[in-house]
Order: structure tokens, then sequence, then C-alpha cells
């Protein structure tokens, strides 16, 4: 089974820039992470972007939901930022059936070290292969159905909805 990754940006793949503070994009850090925590799986990963997801638009969104419709594979995985990963599961959800597709993300960019991003990334990659089709997002350890989830700004968790 080869899971596909799909790469949007988000606080996984944002470095700091040293000359003027600011955190960007320059590459994703994904084959970094797999290597890293020695994954052996079979995966594919395709690059759809690199951007803030609070500056994702809905044509941006519907760019994801065309990857998934497209690609062969059945197993997803998308890095996405947090602020807006329910709103694009939303919009997955709506427009692509039949498979099962893992979104996460990170609180801390991966290459500040102390990162969530690892952990996240080898839940995702777990939960990618045992649950049924659907879409979910996995944060934490935790898997939500994508429709049952928010993030907790407050404490900086995500947390399932009553």
């Amino acid at each position: 089974m080869t899971v596909r990754i799909l790469v949007t940006g988000g606080t996984f793949d944002k470095e700091y820039n040293e000359l003027n503070g600011t955190l960007n994009f320059h590459r994703t850090h994904i084959e970094d992470m797999l290597e890293r925590g020695r994954c052996k799986l079979d995966v594919a990963i395709d690059v759809l972007m690199m951007i803030d997801s609070l500056d994702m638009t809905a044509a941006d969104r519907a760019n994801v939901v065309h990857a998934c419709a497209a690609c062969d594979e059945s197993r997803i995985v998308i890095t996405h930022g947090t602020d807006t990963m329910v709103e694009t599961a939303a919009a997955i959800a709506a427009g692509v059936s039949g498979k099962t597709i893992v979104l996460t993300g990170a609180m801390i960019p991966y290459a500040f070290g102390s990162s969530d991003g690892l952990f996240n990334l080898g839940s995702a990659l777990s939960f990618v292969q045992a649950l049924p089709a659907g879409v979910y997002v996995a944060m934490n350890g935790r898997c939500f159905a994508w429709d049952r989830v928010r993030k907790n700004r407050d404490i900086g968790v995500f947390e399932a909805l009553d």
C-alpha cells in the first residue's frame, strides 16, 4: 500500500529568517522527517503549495480537493496549517468519497527542533492505514472525525466537539 502525502505548507514547513525575524517557506521538511522517523512505509509526496493556512483561498482548497480525488492512492495524509485545517477538511469531505484522508499539522515549525510535527506526522501515517474511509484530523496522538473537532486557540490543542 502506498500512502500519498500532500504538502500544503503550514507551520510544519516554516523556517526562521534570521535577517528579518520572520517565518517563511523555503522547502518542505517531509522527506527529512520521514528519514528521521525511520519510516519504512511506501509513500509518494506531492507539494501542492507552501503557504500559511490563513492565506489559503477557496481556489487553494479546490486544488487540495482535486489532488485527493485525482490521485490513485486511497490513503492520503495532508500536512496543513492548523488555523484552517478543519475548513479544508470540510471541503474535502464534500468533494471526495471512498478514501481515507488524514490532515495533520504542527504548532511549532519542524526546523525549530522542539516541534510536535514529527510525532503528528507519524501518528497521521498510522491512523491513515487503520481507519475506514472518511476525513479526519490527527493532532497530538489523537484522531478526530473532521466534523467533530475544533482548534482550541486558548490552550493550543485540538479537541473533540461535544
